[in-house]
């Protein structure tokens, strides 16, 4: 019975990285991650196991890092891990969606790292690294809570063939929202079919939030959630809708059917490849995974000498937010210390060490891809001149979504504004009806910022 009550001990030890019985210095933490090896995400889950574990643990002789891998829904993965913190159990290094760091922050299953990792958090030569605009991914009421992963931006794609076809400059930079339609009234007198493809509606889903209403709302001078309050009916929220309006209320700048289609962003990717759309708004997801010459969902040979990418204009020079002249948005995962880990110090030189320029080239494994650090993004992405333009010229100047628990119901109500445009709304109108819905969802007027 003595032996049972001791292994039933020594279990419970390893919990949160509790000292372990092998020795008085010997420690273990958890690593947990929503991959798994074979399955979803499995080139993450394979690097921390065969690099990161035995590298952390050469260097730490007293230490074993266990991986609490997970290959599930994201939601399923959320609720487990807001379940183990709400217990104060859990891995002591968690990986986070970035859109999920405010809520976890508000009910006190995170707190900024700092608290938990000592002072050796601020002191991090990784900071110098990271981009204070890439930082925010991490960032909630001014305080660090996470480091982000890694991270994308929203960018303006455009067809070179058929700019040049309708007499426009290459490279394009607009520097307003007019210089977009008038480039587009340009390409339309040109016989292209559609001008400028900008995400919207509902069936778009979170595209149509990421890659045009909240970009465009940056570029008003506005964030849908800015000093603890919601942006509502405002100018900056008019203007956008009026945006939206010039390119679908009529002016055949855009195709209002293909806003409404089960699969329309699927389309305008295929019809972008095709040659059939000339300017289009994405992330460099598009240029890297879509029209990818080799492997991509439509691929497009020519890419490399056809496509072209401007940075996403605000409404007029200085009018963006922070006084932009230009505007972005990001998004990514993140990792956090949890709160209740025995060993916070420690679990930060484990983070510390997975966020080193060392350990992301070993990720990323020869992969041309966005990397949440300057030094890195300077070696990998010199072959590749739009991810390093991202990384230069985007990331520097980009924003991100509101991490709170509302933000997916406000992200379908903004859809929802959109496609009263697309159907033919004005935009005060829609405006109003945003506005309506959204004072229902965030506790009312007193919440929100007219």
């Amino acid at each position: 019975m003595r032996r049972v009550f001791v292994a039933a001990l020594a279990i419970a030890l390893t919990a949160c990285g509790s000292s372990t019985p092998a020795g008085p210095e010997s420690v273990t933490l958890t690593i947990a991650a929503n991959s798994i090896e074979g399955g979803k995400n499995s080139e993450s889950a394979a690097w921390i196991k065969k690099w990161v574990i035995p590298e952390f643990e050469r260097t730490h002789q007293n230490v074993k890092v266990l991986f609490q891998s997970s290959g599930v829904e994201d939601e399923q993965y959320k609720t487990k891990i807001a379940l183990d913190l709400k217990s104060r159990t859990g891995a002591d290094v968690i990986d986070l969606d970035g859109i999920w760091v405010g809520e976890f922050a508000q009910a006190g299953y995170i707190k900024p790292l700092a608290d938990v990792g000592g002072p050796a958090v601020d002191t991090w030569e990784g900071w110098g690294q990271i981009p204070q605009a890439v930082q925010g991914l991490g960032i909630f009421d001014g305080k660090k809570y996470a480091l982000p992963q890694g991270t994308d931006g929203r960018v303006l794609f455009y067809n070179k063939t058929l700019f040049k076809k309708a007499g426009l400059p290459e490279p394009w930079q607009p520097t307003s929202w007019q210089e977009i339609i008038d480039a587009g009234t340009k390409l339309k007198a040109a016989g292209v079919p559609i001008p400028i493809q900008i995400n919207a509606g509902t069936a778009m889903g979170e595209a149509t939030t990421m890659q045009g209403a909240l970009p465009l709302l940056a570029g008003a001078g506005a964030e849908i959630y800015a000093d603890r309050k919601w942006a509502g009916a405002s100018q900056a929220m008019k203007d956008v809708l009026g945006f939206y309006q010039q390119i679908y209320g009529g002016s055949g700048l855009g195709d209002p059917k293909l806003q409404q289609e089960a699969k329309g962003r699927d389309t305008s990717f295929a019809q972008f490849a095709e040659g059939k759309i000339a300017i289009l708004a994405e992330s460099d997801y598009f240029w890297r995974s879509v029209i990818e010459p080799k492997a991509g969902v439509a691929p497009m040979a020519d890419r490399d000498t056809a496509v072209g990418w401007a940075k996403i204009p605000a409404k007029q020079p200085g009018a963006g937010i922070r006084g932009q002249d230009f505007v972005s948005m990001s998004g990514g995962a993140v990792r956090a210390l949890n709160p209740f880990s025995k060993n916070g110090k420690l679990a930060w030189e484990l983070l510390a060490f997975m966020h080193s320029a060392e350990a992301i080239k070993s990720q990323l494994a020869g992969q041309v891809r966005i990397s949440s650090r300057d030094d890195v993004n300077a070696e990998v992405l010199t072959a590749d001149p739009m991810l390093k333009f991202v990384a230069e010229e985007v990331l520097p100047i980009t924003a991100y979504r509101p991490p709170l628990a509302v933000y997916p119901q406000v992200s379908t109500t903004l859809q929802e504004a959109t496609a009263a445009i697309v159907s033919g709304q004005a935009p005060d109108a829609a405006a109003a009806a945003y506005q309506s819905k959204l004072e229902g969802l965030v506790g009312g007027a007193a919440n929100i910022a007219g």
